[in-house]
């Protein structure tokens, strides 16, 4: 199954060069619906046209996002540090949301 996700150009441009290989979201209803296996097309917000494919080879689900950057390094997910990742996520989602839906890290490769 493909899916499709918007991301930030730093963020983008992180994951094209295989630097970012963790996608962190609200475990929300469209991203409870994504599988290992399954393949995410991500595109630049400012430039939609810009985009980039991945399959998704681990799911990882947490209570928090701060569970979810202590357990794994964060270079994996693009940042240089666990206070810079919770600082960055949370200009997206509000601690209500967080609570409601829980967290998920799409551990992804992206297609050569």
């Amino acid at each position: 199954m493909q899916h499709q996700m918007k991301v930030a150009t730093e963020p983008f441009e992180k994951i094209v060069r295989k630097e970012k290989v963790i996608e962190s979201r609200l475990y929300d209803e469209k991203r409870q619906q994504i599988a290992i296996g399954d393949e995410i097309e991500f595109s630049e917000n400012d430039h939609p046209e810009n985009n980039v494919r991945a399959r998704v080879t681990d799911i990882l689900r947490y209570p928090s996002f701060k569970e979810l950057f202590a357990d794994h390094e964060p270079t994996l997910f693009g940042g240089e540090s666990k206070e810079f990742l919770h600082n960055e996520i949370k200009q997206f989602y509000s601690d209500e949301e967080e609570q409601k839906n829980g967290v998920v890290g799409f551990r992804i490769e992206v297609f050569d």
